[in-house]
């Protein structure tokens, strides 16, 4: 049976390569992560598709831009009907503001839901000598508080963060705010290029609403029993 608090990433260059996965995992999985290698390759189709098939979508864009722009940008992707979006916190408040106010009215006037709208912390792939190459003195947990007290002063729903960083949020945040954790790595499975990684258990024991995977399902031999595996070892918490 599906969970919704597992996301899977469809990370694939290809449309046949998404269907693939998405027929192969079948209704292990629900929700699923549409990033810019898919949506710049496809465009807008592929979100279609799956709102077909009564999937879930996160399209994971990380818009950062220009309040006007950010804002104007989640309305022409509200057409698509995803159930997440995301703009990156380092845009700032009144970007993140701005973005919520306009993608709100613009689907009242359209009589249809709102997506979640959550913001990017700090991206996964970083660590400490990558933060401090940036000319960032603090750590990156307390950016990622700090930002995450500015999206939910924004009025996001909530963000996306590490699962590190899940436990100060959820303490800092409260229950009801949305946390969006990748850098999940099964035990045993490579890390690869991501830096602050967890087990799937640990994110949600951690506080995670919900989890992102990508290599540890798709690049499996069986995804579908990989999924299964995440998905027995989330019921255990």
């Amino acid at each position: 049976m599906a969970d919704d608090r597992l996301i899977a990433a469809l990370d694939v260059p290809t449309r046949a390569a998404a269907e693939q996965l998405v027929t192969r995992l079948g209704d292990s999985v629900s929700c699923y992560k549409v990033g810019m290698e898919l949506f710049y390759a496809l465009g807008g189709d592929i979100v279609t598709w799956l709102k077909g098939r009564e999937k879930k979508v996160f399209l994971d864009l990380k818009l950062h831009d220009i309040p006007n722009t950010v804002a104007n940008g989640l309305c022409s992707l509200l057409r698509l009907r995803p159930d997440i979006l995301n703009v990156h916190t380092a845009g700032g408040l009144r970007m993140m503001t701005v973005a919520r106010e306009v993608l709100h009215a613009a689907a009242d006037r359209e009589g249809i839901s709102c997506p979640k709208l959550i913001g990017v912390t700090v991206l996964t792939s970083m660590d400490a000598e990558d933060w401090g190459g940036l000319g960032h003195t603090g750590t990156i947990a307390d950016a990622v508080l700090r930002r995450a007290q500015l999206a939910q002063r924004a009025g996001l729903d909530g963000v996306v963060a590490s699962p590190a960083e899940t436990e100060a949020i959820r303490r800092t945040c409260g229950d009801d705010f949305l946390i969006v954790t990748p850098g999940i790595r099964p035990a045993g499975v490579a890390h690869d290029d991501q830096r602050r990684v967890m087990t799937p258990a640990g994110a949600i024991r951690a506080g995670a609403s919900q989890i992102v995977v990508g290599r540890a399902i798709y690049a499996a031999e069986n995804p579908r029993a990989a999924a299964e595996e995440i998905l027995k070892e989330m019921e255990s918490v």
